[in-house]
């Protein structure tokens, strides 16, 4: 386990930066790509921790995949051709491959067994085992299956309407990769919106998908053809450095190229409530992606209330949204966030203990947090608690803090961001 000093800037932060490949988008370009027949491309793939565990998933089940950086060829046969594991899969702290891999396995005539590391073996699993074995898949594990590791035996699933309980993008995208090789119709009714990159992807891979407003539908006994994908740079890892351009005095911050889809811009629209100073250029649709530049200066933030439809459009971004908070004129409310329970950690306790160790005033609640602003951030040893997005926020606190700060388990970030410092260090 890694410690690293990080201290407190004396200038301003100034650049141009592109941040790498969308997490959410390179895992599902090797999926898809994987139960696709023929040769998948994809460019600037996200290198981290997590995507790589789906690649390794896949080459279990004898998909042939090289990559390179954030190129990735993948050489598949189709879903068909998919073969048994010969040894449990570990799926590391991938809550997404989890979960998205599970729709895959519901549907493949064979058994599987997965477990994970210490932090995704406390991840409940239940909200997607639920609808599979409704589809047909024997799924079983710990407190009947609820948690990993979990042994799933799929095939002959079939098509259900299923309402998630929870607005969750890895729940519906797992059912509906069952559903693509189900039989018959598979329906999947949201309350809210959620990211809709499978959606987007399946499109693009020759697959049938039908969409009007908050329902999706997709037939079974598709057949999927390899192609090429180019992945945005992920907003949720440009998040920490638009805070940080915001946060220093004098600094401005360009992101080019990534990643605006609807579904996930909900940071965007509170940063323009909180009146800071923010330029956003759509630039270029990819695959059906928006791709744009976004530009941040020095500003202070007013206090908003942040709750309702944009928690499932920024739900990665709250920690270091509650950062900006901590500068924020007033005092900021986040609600309807019970989800970031259930995350790497639970990152409503990990933020709050985390800023309340710098010096901000701030309670935790049951689906969010009260955060009351202009705090002075102070010196501290803190801990990433295993999660990449902690270890992120920490050490953009540290930019504006009195003091140095220790950051514990700072190799976390390597998940979704491996050469984050090299990129901070680039701007300051």
């Amino acid at each position: 386990m890694s410690t690293k000093q990080l201290q407190p800037v004396n200038k301003a932060l100034q650049g141009r930066l592109a941040v790498p490949g969308d997490k959410s988008i390179s895992h599902r370009a090797v999926i898809l790509g994987s139960l696709a027949s023929g040769e998948t491309i994809i460019s600037n793939f996200l290198n981290g921790e997590d995507c790589l565990t789906t690649i390794a998933a896949f080459q279990a089940m004898g998909v042939q995949i090289e990559y390179e950086g954030d190129h990735v060829k993948i050489v598949s046969h189709g879903f068909k051709r998919l073969k048994e594991p010969k040894v449990p899969i570990d799926l590391g702290n991938s809550g997404t491959t989890a979960r998205l891999l599970l729709g895959v396995l519901a549907a493949l005539p064979f058994h599987t067994t997965l477990f994970g590391d210490q932090s995704l073996t406390k991840r409940p699993m239940d909200r997607i085992r639920d609808p599979l074995r409704q589809m047909g898949a024997s799924i079983d594990g710990r407190e009947n299956g609820k948690y990993l590791p979990l042994a799933v035996r799929g095939g002959r699933v079939k098509g259900i309407t299923f309402k998630p309980s929870v607005k969750s993008a890895q729940i519906k995208s797992g059912v509906l990769l069952a559903g693509l090789f189900a039989e018959g119709e598979t329906t999947v009714v949201e309350s809210t919106k959620t990211r809709d990159h499978t959606e987007n992807m399946l499109t693009a891979f020759g697959g049938s998908i039908s969409i009007a407003g908050n329902v999706v539908k997709v037939k079974g006994g598709q057949a999927l053809h390899g192609t090429s994908i180019q992945v945005p740079g992920d907003i949720s890892s440009a998040a920490f450095f638009i805070v940080a351009g915001l946060l220093v005095p004098g600094s401005e911050v360009t992101i080019n190229n990534v990643g605006l889809n609807q579904t996930r811009t909900g940071l965007l629209d509170v940063l323009e409530l909180m009146k800071v100073d923010l330029q956003v250029t759509e630039t270029n649709q990819i695959g059906g992606e928006s791709i744009g530049t976004v530009t941040v200066r020095h500003s202070k933030p007013e206090a908003v209330v942040i709750g309702g439809d944009v928690i499932p459009r920024m739900i990665d971004e709250i920690p270091i949204v509650a950062l900006l908070a901590s500068q924020a004129n007033g005092t900021t409310i986040i609600k309807d966030a019970e989800e970031l329970r259930y995350k790497e950690t639970d990152r409503i306790e990990s933020v709050v203990q985390t800023l309340s160790a710098l010096g901000v005033d701030i309670t935790a609640t049951a689906d969010g947090m009260i955060i009351k602003g202009n705090a002075k951030l102070t010196g501290a040893e803190l801990d990433s608690y295993g999660d990449h997005r902690i270890g992120m926020m920490i050490a953009i606190a540290a930019l504006i803090s009195d003091a140095p700060v220790t950051l514990k388990d700072a190799e976390a970030i390597n998940i979704s961001y491996p050469n984050f410092f090299d990129d901070l260090e680039q701007l300051s």
